[in-house]
């Protein structure tokens, strides 16, 4: 079995033990430096990022193939790629970035095809001068996103 094909078996192993979490990115480059990022439904603690990384490391012998390895969570600024983290992040603020504009709204709702966020804007009255405050709903599917982050606010 090729080496990167038993990391991936291994990691797979690993989180199978933990439902919580799910993979986010997973890679191994050519002087074989395993680098695994992963993300919880209910986030991840240090103690994620061992036991996965034992699941791996414990299973390889370094005699065979020297390596390094790297488990690690996904990360509070890390941009958001699977539907999975869109809905842990549901009530949260999101920077969303589309092909000609960005949108910061609160997620309201995701599923497995699209968002969907909400807004209030200030926009110019219908009737008369000035502007009023009018709330602002968009669904937009996944592969209409360049990028989104959840914003954070001190």
């Amino acid at each position: 079995m090729a080496f990167k094909e038993q990391v991936k078996q291994l990691l797979e192993e690993g989180l199978s033990e933990h439902p919580t979490l799910f993979l986010i990115d997973f890679s191994i480059s050519a002087d074989y430096k395993i680098t695994v990022i992963i993300d919880g439904d209910n986030g991840v603690i240090l103690q994620d990022c061992i036991d996965v990384s034992r699941s791996i490391e414990n299973n390889l012998d370094r005699e065979e193939q020297d390596y390094s390895l790297e488990v690690a969570s996904a990360g509070a600024t890390s941009p958001l790629k699977l539907s999975r983290q869109y809905k842990k992040n549901i009530g949260r603020t999101l920077e969303v970035t589309l092909e000609n504009e960005t949108i910061e709204a609160t997620l309201v709702d995701a599923d497995e095809d699209k968002i969907f966020l909400e807004w209030k804007a200030r926009e110019p009255k219908k009737i008369g001068k000035g502007k009023e405050t009018v709330q602002k709903s968009v669904q937009i599917p996944y592969e209409s996103i360049k990028k989104a982050q959840v914003v954070i606010s001190f």
